[in-house]
């Protein structure tokens, strides 16, 4: 069926009402389109059927009172001067997956992808994924589908978020539907509202740096223009002589109304999922805006609860991926993403979120980690404890305190059951005194503290942990359950 608006003023269902939707289980869930101005409009679902009137713009909505979960297709069924059938409806879980490419990465891309979508026989899993849209202003509509999972499918599935679906639905026993909102080489900026984002004590920089962009836009514009003719005639030559042609064209420059528009993405790609019913969010995003570490920890938490404030719901869950370890030849000081993902863990300071952390599951050389089973069964830890009570260990250790004793400084830790190192050595430590000087340093697990100290800082004042875009040698502190340590600094220089 289509929900797209029609000439003739239909009754027409929200993007997110198709075919093969998952809704969420024990909680109301809003149904909503449009119609005539003031037309009588009736919902029925299940044993449900609910009467509303569209209001003068021809917006309607009701709400459905919560539901178990269930397996059995069920058809959602709307009347106005025309009827709606949506069928293959399932009621379980859902989940908000969103972010940039570590996102949107799919699953064909990652580790055993072969394997992984041969066995990818899960019907009761699916996915809506819209397009990559950027708009000024906030949209109503977005095309997409749901699509079921199967070997055929789950290849163009976000990895991550299929990784935790596929861990909810075989420990909760429920079907579970996946939101693939995800832009590769995306801001955060672009992913909060403009009203929002108006309140942000940075709003002056980023303001800045979008007017530098469109300022700057006609000029590349026309040297793409030039650029791409010369490419052109290269390649057509290449091909009438025969010759393979490999070069890659040039990339057309974004301007206005592109992705760097600051709250084009939640315009496009976010307004119109709301106010659909979601469990909470999965968050992976944060490469983009490297160079701006300072600007994150605020615009981070603001996003988490403008997102909240749009989805009417004050107490969803949040999750979110803290970046992995990879070399950013971009970034000569080694650290910008030591500082970001400091910035990512503020918001650990709200209710209801929580990090997982990926230091130790990263590829040196490449911004893309195939690994993605783990980012996904790590989120889905956190989710199985705080969203749905199980009583497992979900996170791995984070400093709680340091205290100095003489020449050593010892670490406490929150979540440090078992402190370990795996088989290898207890790596990631360095140390410092008053110059500010920092020395690999000697750790050793003390009961359920790390003692580190070096003969080289015989006064020490601070103490860092895998403080570095990709930490050498590799850090290796975890707890029991083989999580790893959160990165930190004791120092604030």
């Amino acid at each position: 069926m289509s929900a797209a608006p029609s000439a003739h003023a239909d009754v027409t269902l929200a993007p997110l009402f198709r075919d093969g939707a998952v809704f969420q289980q024990n909680a109301p869930v809003v149904v909503w389109g449009q119609a005539d101005p003031d037309e009588a409009v009736e919902v029925s679902f299940g044993q449900q059927s609910l009467k509303t009137q569209t209001d003068a713009q021809g917006d309607w909505s009701v709400s459905l009172a919560p539901m178990e979960a269930s397996f059995e297709p069920q058809t959602l069924t709307v009347k106005g001067k025309n009827t709606l059938a949506v069928k293959d409806i399932l009621v379980g879980e859902v989940w908000l997956c969103s972010g940039q490419s570590n996102m949107e990465w799919r699953v064909r891309l990652s580790n055993n992808a072969s394997q992984e979508m041969a066995s990818a026989n899960f019907p009761a899993i699916r996915q809506f994924k819209p397009p990559r849209t950027a708009a000024s202003d906030p949209q109503k509509d977005v095309v997409g589908e749901w699509v079921v999972c199967s070997p055929d499918t789950v290849g163009e599935f976000t990895a991550v978020g299929y990784f935790f679906a596929r861990t909810l639905r075989e420990q909760l026993g429920v079907p579970v539907g996946i939101i693939n909102s995800t832009w590769g080489g995306t801001q955060i900026e672009s992913w909060i509202s403009a009203e929002a984002i108006s309140q942000v004590s940075s709003i002056g920089q980023i303001e800045e740096r979008w007017q530098e962009r469109l300022k700057d836009y006609p000029a590349a514009m026309s040297e793409y223009n030039e650029s791409y003719a010369q490419w052109k005639s290269e390649r057509d030559q290449a091909i009438q002589s025969g010759k393979k042609y490999t070069k890659r064209a040039p990339r057309e420059p974004e301007g206005p109304g592109s992705r760097w528009e600051p709250s084009s993405i939640f315009n496009g790609m976010v307004a119109p999922l709301v106010p659909y019913t979601v469990a909470g969010v999965l968050w992976y995003q944060g490469e983009s805006n490297q160079g701006h570490e300072s600007e994150y920890a605020e615009l981070f938490t603001t996003m988490i609860g403008q997102w909240r404030e749009t989805f009417q719901n004050e107490q969803m869950p949040f999750y979110f991926v803290q970046l992995a370890n990879c070399i950013r030849k971009s970034d000569p000081t080694g650290e910008a993403w030591a500082y970001l993902r400091e910035a990512q863990a503020a918001a650990l300071d709200l209710p209801n979120t929580g990090m997982a952390v990926a230091i130790d599951i990263g590829t040196s050389n490449d911004i893309h980690p195939r690994n993605k089973q783990e980012v996904g069964r790590r989120l889905a830890l956190l989710a199985l404890r705080d969203q749905y009570g199980y009583d497992l260990s979900a996170q791995g250790p984070r400093l709680r305190g340091a205290k100095t004793e003489g020449a050593r400084v010892v670490l406490s830790f929150d979540h440090a059951e078992g402190l370990n190192s795996g088989d290898e050595p207890l790596t990631g430590f360095f140390i410092a005194g008053e110059n500010r000087q920092f020395y690999p340093a000697q750790a050793v697990i003390e009961n359920d503290t790390v003692v580190v100290s070096s003969g080289m800082v015989p006064e020490p004042v601070a103490v860092r942990y895998a403080w570095a875009n990709d930490p050498v040698p590799a850090p290796t502190l975890q707890n029991a359950a083989r999580l790893p340590a959160e990165p930190f600094r004791t120092d604030n220089w």
